[in-house]
C-alpha cells in the first residue's frame, strides 16, 4: 500500500464527513443517548443490599453493541453512496491502488469509531456511574474495535446493495443474529445445541466474552487478549474481503 494515497483517501472522507452532520450526530450522539436509554430503564429496580446494577452488566455490553451497528450501517450507507455515486469507480480509474482506497476508508470511519466510543465511555463512567472491576481503557479498547468492526462489515456488505434501502436489510441477516446469540441475553451454554455453535464463531460473541473478562478482573487477563487477538483479525479478514469487491467498472 501507498501511505500517501491511503492518508490522501483518509482526509477526503473525513472531509466528506465533517460536512454531513447528520452522520456526524448519528456517530457522535446516537449511541450516548441510546445507553442513556438503558440507564433510565433500569433506574428505578430495587436491589438487595451490595447487589450489582443490571446497568453496570447491560450497559457494559451495550458499548460495544451500539457502536458496532451504528458504525455498519453509517459506514454502508456512505460506501454505497460513492458506489452508486460513480465516485469509487472514478477512483478506480486512477493509479490508487484498491487496498489503498479501502484501508483509507476503513482509517477514517475507524477515527470517527474511536471518538464515537470515546464519548460513549465517558458517558457511561462519568454520568451514569458504569461501575466494573476492570479499567476505563480496557473497556473503550473493546468498544473501539467493535466499531471498526462494525466498519469492515458495511464496506464489505456495502457491494452487495444497490439502494440505500437494501444496505439496511443486511441490518436483520448480519448485525440483529450475532446480538441474539452474543450471551447477552441468554448465556451461550444455556442455548441450543446448533445456535450455540453458531453463537461461538460470530465475531460479536468474542466482543461480549472480552467486555466479561475486563468486568470481573481488575487487571487484563491472558483471555480478554486471546479475544482482542481473534476480533483484529476478523476485522482484518472482512477488511481484505470488502477489498476483493472494488470493480474497476461498476456493475
Amino acid at each position: 500500500m501507498d501511505a500517501w494515497m491511503l492518508l490522501a483517501t483518509t482526509r477526503r472522507v473525513l472531509g466528506q464527513l465533517r460536512h454531513d452532520h447528520r452522520s456526524i450526530a448519528m456517530i457522535l450522539v446516537v449511541p450516548a443517548l441510546l445507553l442513556a436509554a438503558v440507564y433510565y430503564l433500569y433506574e428505578n429496580e430495587s436491589l438487595p443490599p451490595g447487589a450489582p446494577r443490571t446497568f453496570d452488566r447491560v450497559g457494559l455490553m451495550m458499548l460495544a453493541i451500539f457502536p458496532f451497528v451504528v458504525m455498519f450501517l453509517v459506514t454502508s450507507i456512505t460506501m454505497l453512496r460513492e458506489r452508486t455515486s460513480g465516485t469509487l469507480e472514478r477512483l478506480l480509474t486512477t493509479p490508487v491502488h484498491k487496498a489503498d482506497l479501502l484501508f483509507g476508508y476503513g482509517l477514517a470511519f475507524s477515527i470517527m469509531a474511536a471518538l464515537q466510543s470515546l464519548v460513549a465511555t465517558a458517558v457511561a463512567y462519568w454520568v451514569f456511574g458504569l461501575n466494573i472491576e476492570g479499567p476505563p481503557g480496557l473497556v473503550m479498547l473493546i468498544a473501539v474495535i467493535n466499531a471498526v468492526l462494525g466498519v469492515a462489515l458495511g464496506l464489505l456488505c456495502s457491494a452487495f446493495a444497490r439502494t440505500e434501502f437494501q444496505a439496511v436489510q443486511f441490518m436483520p441477516v448480519v448485525v440483529v443474529p450475532q446480538i441474539l446469540l452474543c450471551g447477552l441475553f441468554v448465556a451461550r451454554d444455556r442455548m441450543n445445541g446448533v445456535l450455540e455453535a453458531i453463537s461461538n464463531v460470530l465475531p460479536l460473541t468474542f466482543s461480549v466474552d472480552a467486555l466479561q473478562e475486563i468486568a470481573s478482573n481488575s487487571e487484563a487477563t491472558g483471555q480478554l487478549w486471546q479475544d482482542t487477538a481473534i476480533m483484529a483479525a476478523i476485522v482484518l479478514g472482512v477488511l481484505l474481503l470488502a477489498a476483493l469487491t472494488l470493480r474497476r467498472r461498476s456493475a
